[in-house]
């Protein structure tokens, strides 16, 4: 009897491990990395100038990433007030060809490349730019002559060894309108991304030097209600920007990872952060989500599980109670692992944790990893766990949660037909038009008596862009295979699934 009940209790625990186990498989789930230019800290690597070997370097994080079954990319292309990509406004980035203002030689642009070999691995792109930020030096003899800073000084302070467009003034609103509006009119970007940098982190014993213009104010009396609505104006401009331009086109940000400690104000987490978003980046992130000027937030949660300052735990369950209805993704940091302080990033299986704790979270809908060169690194094994366990199976992007988001069209006209010698399943073609239309296709296969589920991310066979699949490259045991299609337009919604196809497979 003993042994039957062993034996039951460990059947229990099986079904149980394997339910969890597929479970971590979402169909629908945001799988990123940030791919910092600055410093060259992921690519391209420092020194390396020659075009034709970042080109070789990027195809590999692409490659690396796909195999990783990751979605998305978030690619740094404005890191100190200079350009990734070819721009009449800012000049080219010294990270890219060593000298701020030369263009790659022979000429290519970067960003056209990326979006370009992303696509094709059906990775989303979405450009990460730092509105602020002119040098992380203090060294003036790096900017180029042509550099809007000689043309215009009086945009731009500084603060410690650093500098920095003005937030407070209308002319640097105005012109980082015109470089995101540049960006999202030329290039075919999924998404534009902000990180945690709005007003710079406080130096001790320094103020950010605005004192002079905040005295001008008429309509605040207090300089942080004052600044945060800098910021406030920046973001909401950029959100109509970008959506009268392309309204599939996601606005995200990635904050500091605290809002606000609860010491200061009831609605913050249960920490104590020295610093906070709201009180010293004057950046209210809560304001932009209620408000829908942003599609997505991605707080950076750089810290342990059970850190006292800042629980990991504490946080993931703060941020998804106040993301008000918008996309959450969470900022992981694979650039922590094997670091000796603290004590728990040189302990196995802290990102594991915390991809697991993430996985019993409402509303949290995916991951972000800093950086790309970290975490292909496989510290302590995490690309190992993500391919075999977190992220085995593929998964479509989350739709966009905004009012302008459209349905995708389901597809039409399902049928085989035989050319020369060869058998197609083939549809109608819908294109990707200006109203972000169809984008792509999910060709799902099934053996002969299985349900229907197209839930099931195991289940898909194919993405293609094409309106056809080759069934003699299918390989399969089932004798009888079923196909469904389905359709996903650029916001990320799925349509229906089409009219079933059978089809006798010749092994």
């Amino acid at each position: 009897m003993k042994r039957k009940l062993l034996c039951l209790v460990f059947l229990l625990l099986a079904v149980i491990s394997f339910s969890f186990a597929d479970n971590l498989n979402k169909k629908v789930e945001f799988r990123a990395a940030w791919i910092a230019t600055v410093a060259n800290i992921d690519w391209p690597l420092a020194g390396s100038f020659d075009p034709d070997s970042q080109q070789t370097h990027m195809i590999m994080l692409l490659d690396s990433l796909q195999k990783l079954n990751f979605n998305a990319v978030i690619f740094q292309i404005r890191p100190t007030a200079d350009a990734f990509y070819q721009s009449d406004l800012e000049p080219w980035s010294r990270f890219l060809t060593g000298k701020q203002g030369v263009e790659p030689n022979p000429f290519y642009d970067p960003l056209a490349f990326v979006i370009h070999e992303a696509h094709k691995r059906f990775i989303d792109v979405h450009v990460w730019l730092n509105p602020y930020r002119l040098l992380n030096a203090d060294d003036l003899n790096l900017l180029s002559p042509n550099h809007l800073f000689f043309k215009k000084p009086e945009l731009f302070v500084k603060y410690g060894n650093q500098y920095y467009f003005n937030p407070c003034l209308p002319e640097t609103r105005q012109f980082l309108y015109k470089v995101v509006s540049d960006i999202v009119s030329r290039y075919d970007v999924d998404a534009v991304h902000f990180d945690d940098y709005f007003y710079p982190y406080r130096i001790a014993g320094k103020e950010f030097p605005d004192a002079k213009f905040f005295q001008q104010s008429t309509e605040f009396k207090n300089i942080g209600d004052w600044r945060r609505n800098n910021v406030n104006i920046v973001i909401k401009n950029l959100s109509d920007t970008i959506k009268s331009i392309k309204p599939w086109v996601e606005f995200g940000i990635s904050p500091f990872g605290v809002w606000r400690n609860d010491n200061v104000d009831p609605m913050g987490s249960k920490t104590t952060a020295g610093q906070t978003n709201y009180d010293d980046l004057y950046a209210d992130v809560l304001l932009w989500l209620k408000n829908g000027w942003i599609d997505y937030v991605v707080p950076q949660l750089y810290w342990e599980i059970g850190k006292k300052a800042a629980d990991y735990r504490e946080l993931a369950k703060w941020w998804s109670k106040y993301n008000y209805d918008k996309n959450l993704y969470i900022g992981l940091s694979s650039s922590n692992l094997n670091t000796a302080k603290p004590k728990a990033w040189s302990m196995p299986n802290e990102l594991c944790r915390q991809l697991t704790l993430n996985d019993s979270i409402d509303n949290i809908k995916g991951e972000v990893y800093f950086s790309c060169k970290t975490l292909l690194e496989n510290r302590q094994g995490l690309c190992d766990s993500i391919r075999n366990k977190y992220y085995s199976a593929p998964a479509l992007l989350p739709a966009c949660n905004n009012p302008q988001s459209k349905p995708a069209i389901e597809p039409q006209n399902i049928r085989v037909e035989k050319i020369e010698s060869r058998h197609y399943i083939m549809w109608d073609e819908i294109s990707a038009d200006d109203a972000g239309q169809n984008s792509y296709y999910i060709v799902y296969m099934f053996e002969d008596g299985e349900k229907i589920d197209t839930s099931n991310p195991k289940k898909i066979l194919y993405k293609t862009r094409e309106n056809c699949i080759d069934l003699s490259t299918i390989k399969s045991d089932s004798r009888h295979l079923r196909y469904v299609i389905t359709a996903v337009n650029r916001y990320h919604r799925e349509s229906s699934y089409s009219y079933m196809i059978k089809y006798k497979n010749k092994r």
